[in-house]
């Protein structure tokens, strides 16, 4: 009798037939998975958004720009101590782009509107949704198909609320 050692081809081939197998149906889910860790990070990013303008809006008698010039992301991350974080405050978070946009003044001297917007990096490799976030403290989501949300856009037609993130 011989003594056999290691595997025989057919083995080896089955082995790797299954591992394909898993992988094919594996990835795809792990892929959904990250979109939507990504998104579920983007709607945490709006909240803190709109607690940091609230909070700013407080220390700063109402009015969201900063002495008359614009409060931006980075203004908020500045600041001692910082309303948001560094990361975000450079206006990009897993996977998404952060635009933080303040309206003008308004007869008192003040302004009292802001959005800041969420946009994919990469849309369906990052994100499928954008996401706007206004001074009412509502999320709205919006379907782009990868366009750009202008900034001002913050209300869709006919928005579908779902909890506290319209879609």
């Amino acid at each position: 009798m011989r003594n056999r050692k290691g595997f025989t081809l057919v083995e080896i081939m089955i082995v790797v037939a299954i591992i394909a197998l898993l992988a094919a149906v594996a990835i795809p889910n792990l892929l959904r998975s990250r979109l939507n860790a990504n998104e579920t990070a983007a709607i945490g990013a709006c909240k803190t958004v709109c607690s940091a303008m609230e909070s700013w809006a407080a220390a700063h008698s109402g009015d969201y720009a900063n002495g008359g010039a614009l409060t931006t992301l980075a203004i908020l991350g500045a600041a001692t101590p910082p309303y948001i974080d560094s990361v975000l405050a450079g206006g990009t978070k897993q996977g998404y782009t952060f635009l933080l946009t303040c309206r003008a003044a308004a007869a008192d001297g003040k302004s009292h509107q802001y959005d800041c917007s969420a946009t994919p990096i990469a849309y369906q490799v990052t994100g499928v949704r954008s996401f706007v976030v206004d001074e009412s403290g509502v999320i709205w989501g919006l379907d782009n198909n990868g366009a750009a949300i202008a900034p001002g856009v913050n209300v869709p037609a006919a928005p579908k609320v779902l909890g506290n993130v319209v879609e």
